[in-house]
């Protein structure tokens, strides 16, 4: 299969579950997908497979600077940048699906998830931020108004 191909296939993948935490998060097949970890799954699969074909071997010690983390792009394939792809689509999908899950279990409404879930689809980090601000905004609501009773 080629890269384009399998980065197509990434690509779908991920899109039912975004979907469904976008629009159908109350339904309980969206619980039971995010719960099953089901999509994150199989991109990890893909992701295995597309380090094994790698055209150099990750060593881990290329972690611990800027020029190693550069280095291992700029000498690695296609399948190499092509796992750092799938590796922002898994975890853009598992901020999302916390964002989503969390939400749900605070009873935030739906309506002022949307644009944390929107971010951490395309920027996964800014959602989350996003998200955490909305939950200071609805903590102090909460106190605010328990205050009173």
């Amino acid at each position: 299969m080629s890269y384009d191909a399998l980065f197509q296939l990434a690509n779908a993948l991920v899109l039912p579950q975004w979907l469904l935490i976008w629009f159908a998060p109350r339904w309980g097949f969206t619980k039971k997908l995010v719960d099953s970890l089901l999509i994150p799954a199989l991109i990890g699969g893909l992701y295995v497979y597309l380090l094994a074909t790698a055209s150099s071997p990750l060593d881990p010690r290329e972690f611990g600077s800027w020029a190693g983390v550069r280095g291992l792009f700029s000498k690695g394939n296609d399948a190499t940048l092509l796992a750092g792809w799938v590796h922002y689509l898994a975890f853009d999908l598992l901020a999302g699906s916390w964002v989503w899950r969390d939400s749900q279990e605070r009873g935030i409404a739906h309506g002022w998830v949307l644009l944390p879930l929107f971010f951490c689809f395309l920027l996964g980090p800014v959602g989350v931020l996003l998200y955490a601000i909305l939950r200071l905004v609805f903590r102090k609501r909460i106190a605010r108004t328990s205050f009173g009773k």
